[in-house]
């Protein structure tokens, strides 16, 4: 089905309404950063057992994460609006289970479902961008989309801390319900009620089920609160080998049914396979940024989580921009040249950010719109490449591997480069304060300092090499994303 070109207007509206959702759904991943010890405490969780609010933070990436392929594809059979309006409903259910919770268990239940809602938001709005705009058209505003997702980990951890510091941490669950409500009659009045919607596509619940499960297994599998103690925690090795083996029967499934979560019929393989691989090796990125230099602010720095949250706007502020510039470019040149533009410059950022550690705020900002430009052309590519009735599942395909890339990403690199920081720091010796005097003692302390944070240092400039790499492989595969759009309907 060629996309409509009547009534530009409506459809910008649309799309605008669309997008707001997403930015609700985006805001609530990052929300609970500055507000999260409150929120143990009042749940009688004890300060030095963090690990039990692990769940918080799974929860909704597992919901996030799993579901995206299924509803991806419900959508391209029940329509867009419907549902949009769908998850916006799931999405104020958690928001008020959230909110009324007194235990863990009920906290995790809404966050899941949040996560199940917000995640879906994203992948049927771009799928909403191809219906409702041509090719040469469709970057830009997959652009917009991508600009709106992470603005929501800019704006969230800031509307978390203002409103809990106003209400208290419920009401940031609280305020959902009328941004839900409000959004729904956005999308209500906005978009039409057709885009999406195909009578004849079949949809394999089994296979979204399959599917589903083996996310969600990898997910809680592959999420490492503790990276200090392994690559993995203690339950992901026996998890994720469940998820494997769930993956496999998805696969099998695949195989033997005649109805298919992706129809390969039409679909070119080649560039869906670059999309694919190249947001997986962008997630990677983009997560151990997320983590390390949070980390590095608080040991090497020695700031706050206040001090590294603002250390962090230097990269976060460079993603949006950077998308929009990604679309606008992409809707002029194809894909290819934004996408291996965007890892290339991204290459560049983290290895100057390796040599210059501590001194990254440039490399950073540099960082954040390289990996910002590669945004619109993955996606945009993926839906050129796939059927018109397929555009839910491909946008939801494109999403989940950058989901895993960080998942993946963040569980290897670091724990790597804390084995590192062991390795280099196994023969050092902590002085202390007997049998010498206190000039001598104080000098060796100064000394063992300068030497841990020598290992520090460095093992941060291994992060930030390996992620300069990856960023090289993301280049080499988007090589193969499609080229020039103007020719296309």
């Amino acid at each position: 089905m060629k996309p409509p070109e009547a009534r530009p207007e409506r459809r910008k509206l649309a799309i605008g309404a669309a997008g707001a959702a997403v930015l609700l759904g985006s805001i609530d991943a990052y929300v609970l950063v500055t507000v999260l010890v409150d929120m143990i405490r009042d749940l009688g969780i004890p300060a030095n057992h963090l690990e039990r609010a692990t769940p918080l933070v799974t929860g909704y990436l597992l919901g996030y994460t799993a579901g995206m392929p299924l509803l991806g594809r419900l959508s391209d059979r029940l329509g867009r609006r419907t549902l949009i309006h769908a998850c916006l409903a799931a999405f104020a259910i958690g928001s008020i289970v959230s909110a009324t919770a007194t235990d863990l268990v009920p906290l995790v239940a809404g966050r899941t479902l949040q996560g199940l809602a917000g995640g879906a938001l994203l992948p049927v709005t771009m799928a909403l961008a191809a219906d409702l705009f041509a090719a040469r058209h469709r970057p830009v505003v997959l652009g917009w989309i991508g600009a709106a997702q992470e603005l929501g980990a800019v704006f969230g951890p800031l509307f978390g801390a203002g409103v809990a510091a106003l209400v208290g941490w419920q009401g940031i669950f609280w305020v959902n319900v009328p941004l839900a409500i409000l959004a729904a009659l956005a999308v209500q009045f906005a978009l039409p009620a057709a885009p999406g919607r195909r009578t004849d596509a079949k949809v394999d619940y089994l296979g979204g089920a399959l599917l589903a499960l083996a996310l969600g297994l990898l997910t809680i599998g592959l999420y490492n609160p503790d990276p200090e103690e392994g690559v993995l925690p203690s339950w992901g090795l026996p998890t994720i080998t469940a998820g494997v083996v769930v993956l496999l029967a998805f696969v099998l499934w695949q195989w033997r049914s005649p109805v298919r979560l992706l129809d390969p019929e039409g679909v070119r393989w080649g560039p869906f396979a670059a999309c694919f691989a190249a947001s997986a090796a962008a997630g990677a990125v983009l997560m151990v940024t997320l983590v390390d230099v949070q980390l590095l602010a608080q040991t090497l720095l020695g700031l706050d989580s206040n001090g590294g949250a603002l250390l962090l706007l230097w990269f976060l502020g460079g993603l949006p921009v950077g998308a929009v510039a990604g679309g606008m470019i992409a809707s002029r040149s194809g894909e290819r040249l934004p996408a291996f533009a965007g890892f290339v410059l991204a290459a560049v950022a983290y290895w100057w950010i390796a040599v210059s550690v501590p001194q990254i705020e440039p490399g950073l900002a540099l960082a954040g719109a390289a990996l910002g430009l590669t945004i619109a052309p993955l996606s945009s590519g993926a839906l050129r490449v796939t059927p018109d009735d397929s555009h839910g599942t491909a946008a939801a395909a494109v999403v989940v591997a950058r989901m895993m890339g960080m998942l993946v990403g963040v569980a290897a690199l670091t724990s790597w480069s804390l084995h590192r920081f062991r390795a280099s720091t196994a023969d050092l010796d902590m002085p202390l304060p007997f049998g010498i005097t206190e000039a001598r003692f104080l000098e060796l302390q100064e000394v063992y300092i300068d030497a841990v944070n020598a290992a520090l240092a460095a093992q941060y400039a291994d992060v930030f090499t390996a992620a300069a790499w990856i960023c090289v492989a993301g280049a080499l595969v988007s090589a193969a994303l499609p080229g020039r759009a103007s020719t296309q309907a």
